[in-house]
């Protein structure tokens, strides 16, 4: 079996390809307007006690600091060990704050309980992307498309 079937095995144990989809379609949404970047990854276990300590490993990881406006922002997500947490860049957290990263794992918390994980996935990757257009609006003369617009699946 080859790595790249292992990760595809993997992948499709998280989600349909409907809610990969909708998730996907969420980032390319949430991305049209803004110079922003959003990225999502899912794992099955969390390797800390505290879930943003892992997302800003994994932000370092995926090297989401070096867009231009330090604007990036990771959605992590441990479903089996039901974890998550959302990391902004400094460009995005200087404007946006700990508090609305807590109200959208609320918001993603809701969907969970419900087993709606690709919903309120997408729901709060359009929220992350109507806050980076406020704050970091489309420029079609500088912007380009800074990180993959994929999901990223983990072990």
């Amino acid at each position: 079996m080859s790595f790249l079937s292992i990760f595809k095995k993997k992948e499709n144990e998280f989600f349909s390809d409907q809610e990969k989809e909708l998730i996907v379609t969420a980032i390319k949404s949430a991305e049209l307007r803004t110079s922003g970047e959003v990225r999502v990854y899912v794992e099955s276990k969390c390797e800390y006690v505290d879930a943003i300590d892992r997302a800003l490993e994994i932000f370092a990881g995926l090297k989401m600091y070096e867009t231009a406006d330090r604007n990036a922002v990771l959605v992590y997500i441990a479903l089996k060990d039901h974890q998550l947490a959302i990391f902004g860049d400094e460009g995005i957290h200087q404007k946006v704050g700990t508090q609305f990263w807590n109200a959208e794992v609320v918001k993603m918390l809701q969907h969970f309980n419900k087993q709606n994980f690709a919903e309120g996935i997408a729901e709060v990757v359009k929220d992350v992307g109507e806050v980076l257009v406020h704050h970091f609006p489309y420029d079609k003369s500088t912007d380009k498309n800074e990180l993959p617009d994929d999901i990223v699946f983990g072990a």
